[in-house]
């Protein structure tokens, strides 16, 4: 590499941070500013002084092996299994059959649309589009329909839709391929192509399932050295992807070529670290790693997106050429996305074991498909010199086809992109639930009352004249009232929601204490992520107004449950041991909602909770469920107590310990012993040492 490139590079970051910022003024979706910014860079580049804009260029090789496993990580790291388990239905109908059906429509939609315009293209060109082009982009989407309130089940939809079917669109796209380079043998291509589909599929699951218990299991191994956790996570992503591609290079059982599908590989490895990996990390560790794989999909989904801009500008085929069949395309896309989602979704909702999926709906999925990083991928690993027998134009296929799969994700990125917020509010998908408009209300006046104790202290302070403390509070004071009387009006049933809503804030307080309790050391990962589960479902269930469930454990023999245990750590509790640990840890979390309600009245979130009919409800929800905790607790210190007394033991031994460390932490911390102090006490207590 030219210092030209280096200083292309590092000036494409500083480029795109100027971008950043610039979206953030303008509330233009970022993706949508890269690509018109990308395209501008062309023409500067012919001043002399710029001409090392360009050097940096992004080769095949570059984008499949380096961003796009970053890329699928960092997307598919944070989606919890639970939530594709309960929407498996929509989800692998969209990703498979709505793909399918999108992907043969255009081929042979866009072929007739061709020749009406005088263009005689192949079906296979078509086709090798219409399976590029299907593969939608989850991530300027999901930060819109986040910016613009979607609901969150529509949220999990589109974005395990969009997880999949990149992978699904990969193994069509190479099927494609092959026998565009290897030619049409009849049946026998036929029969080749879904056996390599297949195998791609299940292959490429089956390898991301093992690579990912492999690495959560040595992620385990050395927990406690942060720099080796965050190390193995970005292997995970890398060494996946590489490792199916070369399987599928290498592996040949009985005569046939197994292939494996490096983008489900990777999907699947890291769906496992998101939810079972994730638990064996140290506790500063998974905060800190979401930040920087964040970074890492920031800086790849840049670079992509700029060089795209790029890419189009330098576009050796003419644009009064490409221009009718780019925006022919652009139709024939749109109207494929239309009837793929509506078919799709219309034989999911004959599935009753899942929600319908709503019509308005169905017209955001329908609208809301941004195209972006893979299609760009995929067009780049085309041969530069693939060909068919009867093309017969002067720019080569793979130059036809960027032109009219970046023309396609122009339109998806300027056009759709910056009217999903008009037409989220216009199907008013974006409609606030009941609570969800209390809350929104009494926020704002416990904001105002907030405002007006910090000018009441400011004022005490002498930072204000009294003057200014009198129109600051009557100003407050009136936007107080004001807002009080607008949630009088408009909000029916209140004591219920109230109580609604104090339900969701003892659940997300029981979480916070579950998350130190295991920090701490008090509890196992099995007993985690079984109070964790308990506590994500019953506030799922409070946010939908339905009733919360006493346990949960039709769920957890589910076969979601059989993988979770068996990727759990191995424990040296016996079945006893566990049973009352986790019941210790309920009655920990219970008590900790009871002294919370305790003081409700006595704080200031009583300007939020403000119904004592509410709270007493609530109230008794817990005690009853702390008097039939300790009932348990009780049985089993009753019939085992030895194994109980051990089990204390060990658990007292444990949190002493982990006590012990935060201390001389907080003592190093504060300065009040020095770094030399600091290493000879560890090391005195690691050894065990009494040493004075």
């Amino acid at each position: 590499m030219t210092l030209d490139v280096y200083l292309s590079v590092f000036t494409l970051m500083l480029f795109s941070l100027g971008i950043n910022i610039l979206s953030l003024k303008t509330r233009i979706p970022y993706t949508v500013l890269l690509v018109i910014g990308g395209s501008l860079l062309v023409p500067l580049s012919e001043i002399e002084a710029l001409s090392f804009v360009t050097s940096f260029q992004l080769t095949p090789e570059l984008l499949f092996f380096v961003f796009l496993p970053i890329l699928i990580f960092e997307s598919a790291y944070n989606i919890k299994i639970r939530n594709i388990q309960e929407n498996k239905v929509a989800i692998s109908m969209l990703a498979i059959v709505g793909l399918l059906i999108s992907t043969f429509f255009i081929g042979y939609a866009g072929q007739w649309a061709f020749q009406l315009l005088g263009f005689d293209i192949p079906l296979l060109v078509t086709l090798l589009f219409g399976a590029i082009i299907s593969a939608t982009d989850p991530v300027a989407v999901l930060s819109l329909f986040k910016e613009y309130g979607a609901p969150r089940r529509l949220t999990l939809i589109f974005e395990g839709e969009s997880l999949f079917n990149d992978g699904t669109a990969f193994a069509i796209f190479l099927v494609f391929l092959e026998i565009m380079l290897y030619g049409f043998h009849g049946t026998t291509t036929v029969l080749q192509g879904l056996f390599a589909f297949c195998t791609m599929i299940v292959g490429g699951g089956l390898f991301g399932l093992l690579m990912g218990f492999i690495f959560s299991k040595l992620i385990e191994w050395v927990k406690g050295h942060e720099h080796l956790e965050i190390t193995l996570t970005l292997l995970v992503a890398h060494f996946t992807f590489l490792l199916a591609e070369l399987i599928s290079e290498k592996l040949v059982i009985s005569g046939h070529h197994i292939q494996l599908s490096s983008i489900i590989a990777t999907l699947v490895s890291s769906i496992v670290m998101g939810n079972f990996g994730r638990y064996k990390m140290s506790a500063g560790v998974e905060e800190y790693m979401e930040k920087f794989w964040s970074y890492f999909a920031f800086l790849a989904n840049s670079l992509v997106f700029i060089l795209m801009g790029l890419l189009f500008a330098s576009l050796s085929i003419a644009l009064h050429v490409a221009i009718l069949p780019i925006l022919m395309m652009i139709l024939v896309v749109a109207v494929a996305r239309a009837i793929s989602i509506y078919c799709s979704i219309g034989i999911a909702n004959l599935n009753q074991s899942e929600e319908s999926i709503p019509l308005n709906w169905q017209h955001l999925l329908s609208w809301g498909s941004l195209r972006g990083a893979i299609a760009v991928i995929m067009v780049m690993l085309i041969p530069d010199d693939l060909t068919l027998p009867n093309w017969n134009y002067e720019f080569s296929i793979k130059e036809f086809i960027t032109a009219i799969t970046i023309g396609s994700i122009y339109f998806t990125l300027i056009i759709k992109a910056t009217t999903i917020g008009k037409v989220i509010r216009w199907l008013k998908i974006d409609t606030l639930l009941p609570h969800e408009q209390m809350s929104y209300f009494k926020s704002k006046a416990f904001i105002y009352q907030s405002l007006n104790a910090r000018t009441k202290e400011l004022f005490e302070h002498h930072d204000i004249s009294e003057a200014q403390y009198q129109t600051l509070t009557a100003e407050h004071q009136d936007l107080y009232q004001l807002i009080c009387q607008q949630c009088d009006d408009k909000t029916k049933n209140p004591s219920h929601v109230v109580e609604n809503m104090l339900r969701i804030y003892t659940l997300a307080l029981q979480k916070s204490e579950l998350k130190e309790i295991y920090r701490r050391g008090e509890i196992n990962e099995n007993i985690y992520k079984k109070n964790l589960l308990i506590l994500e479902t019953q506030t799922e269930r409070v946010e939908q107004d339905r009733p919360q469930l006493e346990s949960l454990n039709t769920y957890l023999d589910s076969w979601i449950g059989h993988i979770k245990r068996a990727f759990s750590s191995s424990t040296s509790l016996s079945e006893t041991q566990e049973l009352y640990l986790y019941y210790r840890t309920q009655y920990k979390l219970i008590n900790k909602v009871i002294d919370e309600l305790a003081q409700i009245q006595n704080s200031p979130l009583v300007e939020i909770f403000d119904d004592p009919i509410a709270v007493q409800n609530v109230e008794k929800i817990y005690q009853y469920l702390k008097d039939k905790t300790v009932q348990q607790m009780a049985d089993e210190i009753k019939s085992n107590k030895d194994l109980v007394d051990d089990m204390n033991a060990q658990s007292a031994k444990a949190l002493l310990g982990i006590t012990r460390s935060d201390t001389l932490k907080d003592l190093h911390k504060h300065e009040i012993i020095s770094s030399k102090l600091y290493l000879l006490l560890k090391k005195e207590m690691d050894d065990g040492s009494t040493q004075s």
